[in-house]
């Protein structure tokens, strides 16, 4: 089996070319300037040269291919990153998509991400039911990869098959300093103010481990939910302050004094994700209690989470 992987050089797709390396040859889709620092050295890669919004370089590289992760995107919860954010995780998997369809490869494997199922105040248990609304709460980024799942699925109808995963926030090591690792920044600064809104994460490793069995259970057309658990941001920090020898985060954040950290950008990161300026899409979903239901992975795949404090020590390490 031959596997194409875009996004190979990323933290989560330089640990999917490792754990698919065991049932086919490894393809990696890459820029020009591509950062091979995640890469195992020893892992062999047959390297195609390309770009998502190149679809003359998609065809290359697909030729002879089986199977398609494509693990490539953009984060970004800045609006003024709005019209890349379509570029890249909307025209970049249509441009995909279509080149599969055109060169005959049938499998793929979509990782999108929980903001594309979209959020709204009134709901807080969110499943792969969830039928997208326009509401004040989904960012640029969440539109972006809604309408690539779009994409996607309109693919399926054309002939392809497709099992799309939407992870929730994941958690990696530390010594990656790549956007996924700034979730910690928050706590290694020993920031005073925690949000009053819940966190849904999940363990890099897991979300390989998930994937790769729900590929070898072969499911296929379906959306599934990839998320270890919920908990407050206060106890989400508490636990990382532990671990990491740091002082948690003891005040919370009220409705007034988000009001003025968006007047004076004097919080700063509360979201603590990616680089981006406070903005309300990003104050408003931190001080939200929300629920990625679980559920169905778990009964597709009878599995074990990685428990949030060995994550903590593992993102420490020089594994």
């Amino acid at each position: 089996m031959k596997i194409l992987i875009t996004g190979i050089t990323g933290v989560l797709g330089s640990k999917l070319a490792k754990k698919f390396s065991q049932v086919g040859q490894i393809h990696g889709l890459k820029r020009a300037n591509a950062n091979f620092s995640l890469i195992e050295k020893n892992l062999p890669i047959i390297w195609h040269e390309g770009d998502l919004l190149d679809p003359i370089s998609l065809e290359d590289a697909l030729k002879g291919i089986d199977l398609v992760i494509h693990a490539a995107g953009l984060v970004s919860f800045d609006n003024k990153d709005r019209e890349l954010l379509n570029k890249v995780n909307w025209e970049g998997t249509a441009n995909l998509v279509n080149a599969m369809l055109e060169k005959g490869v049938k499998k793929l494997i979509h990782v999108s991400s929980v903001a594309a199922l979209g959020k709204s105040p009134e709901q807080n248990l969110i499943d792969e039911n969830q039928q997208w609304i326009n509401s004040p709460l989904n960012t640029p980024y969440a539109v972006s990869k809604h309408f690539g799942d779009l994409e996607v699925w309109r693919a399926v109808q054309e002939g392809l098959q497709a099992l799309v995963v939407h992870p929730s926030v994941i958690l990696t090591k530390i010594s990656d300093q790549r956007s996924s690792a700034q979730v910690y920044d928050y706590v290694l600064t020993e920031k005073s103010y925690y949000p009053l809104g819940t966190i849904n994460y999940i363990d890099v490793r897991d979300v390989v481990s998930l994937i790769f069995q729900l590929f070898q259970k072969e499911v296929w057309n379906e959306s599934v939910i990839l998320n270890a658990n919920s908990i407050s941001y206060k106890d989400f920090f508490a636990t990382m302050a532990k671990v990491f020898g740091k002082t948690a985060p003891s005040k919370p954040v009220t409705s007034f004094l988000l009001k003025i950290a968006l007047f004076t950008q004097g919080i700063g990161k509360i979201f603590g994700l990616v680089k981006t300026p406070l903005n309300k899409q990003v104050a408003m979903m931190s001080q939200l209690q929300v629920i990625m239901d679980n559920s169905k992975v778990k009964s597709l795949i009878p599995y074990e989470f990685i428990p949030l404090e060995k994550s903590f020590h593992w993102a420490l390490s020089n594994e």
